[in-house]
């Protein structure tokens, strides 16, 4: 039998994007985490302030986190604000840390932050990805396919 899909994650307000991503890995599945953030850090997220475009996950001893996202200095933080380029802890249950430290160490898997937004409850979120990086042949294949699929709706508008 095979194994139930998980439902979308329920996204209210996203913050930042990697749409690069999905260029440069193939995402072999996707996670939900939470993230150890400060009191400004949320504010400036709220604010729509924040990239991940460059940034990674990964897993030390028994915690994953997130390295090199940016989250800006909230405006109006005075002396209690924030390092911008901090590592953040990610709210992972254990065994979704062991898979994941399983398949970087053993499949040389890359942990890739998709997007990082505000669910129903207010919460900030990571959409984590388990991926595996493209060669040069493949991104050219991918390149095809969306200038197809682009040329494709284009006709199919020009038609009906």
């Amino acid at each position: 039998m095979a194994r139930p899909q998980h439902p979308q994650f329920d996204k209210k307000k996203v913050v930042a994007e990697n749409r690069r991503a999905r260029f440069e890995y193939f995402i072999e599945d996707t996670f939900e985490a939470g993230i150890a953030l400060t009191g400004t850090e949320v504010k400036s997220l709220r604010f729509g302030e924040g990239s991940i475009a460059e940034s990674y996950a990964e897993v030390r001893g028994n915690e994953a986190w997130l390295v090199n996202s940016n989250i800006p200095e909230f405006s109006h933080g005075n002396r209690f604000n924030h390092e911008p380029k901090r590592p953040r802890k990610l709210l992972l249950h254990e065994r979704e840390i062991s898979r994941l430290h399983g398949a970087v160490e053993r499949k040389g898997m890359t942990l890739v932050p998709l997007s990082v937004y505000f669910n129903s409850r207010g919460r900030a979120k990571v959409e984590l990805a388990l991926a595996r990086g493209k060669n040069a042949a493949d991104k050219r294949q991918t390149i095809k396919e969306r200038d197809w699929k682009r040329e494709q709706s284009r006709i199919m508008r020009d038609r009906g």
